[in-house]
């Protein structure tokens, strides 16, 4: 009897944002990797989640929502979406019931030539409200991405996700795995900390705090029950660093308790986390700064 061969491939996952990318990894992934909230722009990085079995490994990238930059950090972060296109095995491209199909057209452009298989995922449709709708959306996005297969979804449901997956694995290309077998993530487990603290940022304040924010863990002491982490929470302006902090301190403390508790979770061990926040003025549209915080090599 033949021996069946190994599969594995990078699956990327690109769209505007706030389509449900990060959810939709998530939930193919089936661990918690990608920080979620209803803010746009909560991803920066590409983040990568991999699935494995004995038969396949598939290495999920979720990349930051394409966008018209503003200042240095969003090219960064567009760069991350573009490079996504040119070392995929296989293309999610993710749209939902509500945005504009027109939205970052030249982006969509650049999908529709693509020779590799591209799977359009329609995502949210719990929102839709009747079949008639869906069949006019799904009508509509095949006009615009010929060549992709369709999957309506609810990623936050988990509505048809199990389908995209299948279709996923039989599209793999023979290979031998590209990681270690019980490799989740080619990130380093600071990262994971630094996303878990800028995701109760985003949850917990408003207009331009979250996006000036940048987390740094500087300090990461593992032992067999704990972890002593000291991370710094930098922003652009003092006004900033006032409203982060909090009077007396309530706001820090908050999301210190939050992020704490899901970093135990993460890790399964005692966190003590230590926050402090500093000034780095303009940091977003400074070169040197961004390549300190990783966004440029």
């Amino acid at each position: 009897m033949e021996e069946k061969q190994h599969k594995a491939g990078f699956v990327n996952i690109v769209g505007n944002p706030n389509v449900g990318k990060s959810t939709l990894m998530n939930d193919l992934v089936g661990e918690r990797v990608s920080i979620i909230t209803s803010k746009a722009q909560t991803t920066r990085h590409r983040i990568t989640g991999i699935v494995n079995t004995p038969d396949y490994q598939i290495v999920f990238s979720d990349t930051p929502g394409v966008l018209s930059p503003k200042y240095k950090l969003q090219e960064s972060m567009l760069s991350y979406s573009e490079g996504a296109l040119t070392d995929a095995d296989i293309l999610l491209y993710v749209t939902d019931v509500v945005e504009d199909p027109t939205k970052n057209a030249d982006f969509l452009a650049k999908v529709a030539k693509e020779k590799i298989p591209v799977l359009l995922v329609i995502n949210k449709i719990d929102l839709v409200k009747s079949q008639q709708e869906l069949e006019d959306k799904v009508s509509m996005w095949k006009e615009i991405l010929p060549n992709a297969e369709v999957f309506p979804t609810s990623a936050k449901e988990h509505f048809n996700v199990s389908n995209l997956m299948s279709r996923i694995v039989e599209l793999l290309p023979p290979s031998p795995p590209y990681f270690g077998k019980d490799a989740l993530t080619d990130k380093p487990a600071r990262f994971f900390v630094t996303e878990i603290i800028r995701e109760k940022i985003l949850l917990n304040y408003d207009k331009e705090v979250p996006y000036a924010t940048e987390v740094i863990v500087e300090k990461f002491d593992e032992s067999d029950t704990a972890i002593h982490i000291m991370a710094v929470i930098y922003v652009e302006r003092d006004s900033q660093k006032g409203i982060l902090i909090g009077k007396g301190g309530s706001m820090l403390k908050r999301v210190g308790t939050e992020a704490r508790k899901d970093i135990e979770k993460f890790f399964d061990k005692r966190v003590y986390l230590e926050l402090f926040v500093k000034v780095e003025a303009n940091w977003r549209n400074r070169e040197n700064k961004l390549r300190s915080f990783g966004y440029i090599e």
